[in-house]
């Protein structure tokens, strides 16, 4: 049986604005059956790059806070450090850089709470029936948590096509470690030209990985276990990820973490995406390139992989807009995601998810009719 997905389009008038379609949308895609009085509710999101636009508004969030608080839950916002080098390395970085974006306690009526610690290290490994990976290195809080509340922006992305509820399940809810597992298969590298030689790393390294006996530092590779403690305390950043995992390979890995963030979290979990500033490339980046094509709407779900496959869909059917990163496909019914990363297959994460019981693919989109004014 098909998966209901419920999708609000962008039309707002007096008697119905967007801040309140989007509860009606989350009502009807079942928030008041997830949530009960009493639990802690973490509502993961992408609180955005300095520089960056495109990100969920925090009004909107504002909305979905109120909500699980009128159920009686107990809502806090949630991201977890980044793996490479840069603003969001490190909680009180990342947090700052929240507040900075609009996310302040004042805006949206929630803590803020780094789901895997103050380094990116808190975690838990996670048994999970998947096909590449047996155990996966989720969030602390995020495991936690009595239920998860997944707000995307839907976007294009350089590595897996697009990013959406299956990519902030997998790479936003794993612990730097775990994204490490899922980007490479071999030890960051140190540029002798950029070491400063300051020991920060030798001490970081719990496992002896790291010598300075000849004045810079070196990686034993045989001894790194891809914790990524390295590159967190690295000022220089002279420790760097070898970004080597092809394509395919990191959405499988995706899907299958994905399994690893809803461990214990049947029925308790609600996927919401928003199709709004469809950029060419990820979040994370300093900057927001214009939008592939016009804002589409919301859409939510109680399955990931029905939910991104609906938001790929209605963003293949749309016509693309003219002057953007976006080179071929602007045709409705044309596939926007290879018209800005041709060789990239991005159905793989869809595909593998199905397969590994994540979710289905086929769904029933169900429209939420606006609130017509009358005049």
């Amino acid at each position: 049986m098909a998966t209901q997905v419920y999708f609000a389009d962008m039309r707002a008038g007096m008697r119905e604005n967007l801040h309140t379609k989007l509860e009606r949308l989350t009502d009807q895609a079942g928030l008041s059956g997830v949530v009960r009085p009493g639990e802690l509710v973490a509502i993961k999101m992408h609180f955005g790059e300095k520089g960056g636009h495109a990100y969920i508004r925090p009004t909107f969030v504002r909305r979905i806070v109120d909500q699980v608080k009128e159920l009686g839950g107990k809502p806090f916002l949630t991201d977890s450090s980044t793996l490479y080098p840069g603003e969001r390395k490190e909680a009180v970085s990342a947090l700052t850089c929240a507040i900075e974006n609009g996310f302040a306690y004042a805006v949206v009526n929630a803590p803020l709470i780094m789901s895997d610690g103050l380094r990116g290290h808190s975690s838990q490994r996670i048994t999970v029936p998947g096909e590449l990976l047996t155990e996966v290195d989720i969030g602390l809080e995020i495991i936690e948590a009595d239920v998860l509340i997944v707000l995307s922006h839907f976007k294009c992305h350089e590595l897996t096509g697009f990013g959406g509820a299956i990519k902030n399940l997998a790479m936003g809810c794993s612990s730097r470690e775990g994204k490490l597992e899922q980007h490479s298969t071999v030890a960051p590298s140190i540029s002798e030209k950029h070491c400063t030689s300051c020991g920060a790393c030798l001490k970081a390294c719990a496992h002896g990985a790291i010598d300075l006996s000849t004045g810079k530092a070196v990686l034993d590779e045989n001894r790194c276990v891809g914790c990524g403690r390295c590159i967190t305390v690295c000022e220089p950043q002279a420790i760097r990820i070898q970004w080597n995992e092809e394509s395919a390979l990191v959405m499988k890995k995706m899907a299958e973490y994905s399994l690893g963030a809803l461990a214990g979290k049947d029925n308790k979990r609600l996927f919401v995406n928003f199709i709004t500033q469809v950029s060419p490339a990820c979040d994370c980046y300093g900057h927001s390139d214009a939008p592939i094509v016009p804002d589409l709407g919301i859409l939510a779900s109680s399955d990931p992989v029905a939910l991104d496959q609906a938001c790929a869909d209605l963003v293949n059917q749309a016509r693309g807009l003219p002057d953007t990163e976006m080179r071929t496909g602007h045709e409705p019914g044309c596939d926007k995601f290879r018209g800005v990363y041709p060789h990239i297959n991005w159905e793989v994460q869809l595909e593998h998810g199905e397969k590994v019981g994540l979710g289905q693919r086929e769904y029933e989109l169900v429209k939420l009719e606006p609130e017509r004014d009358k005049w």
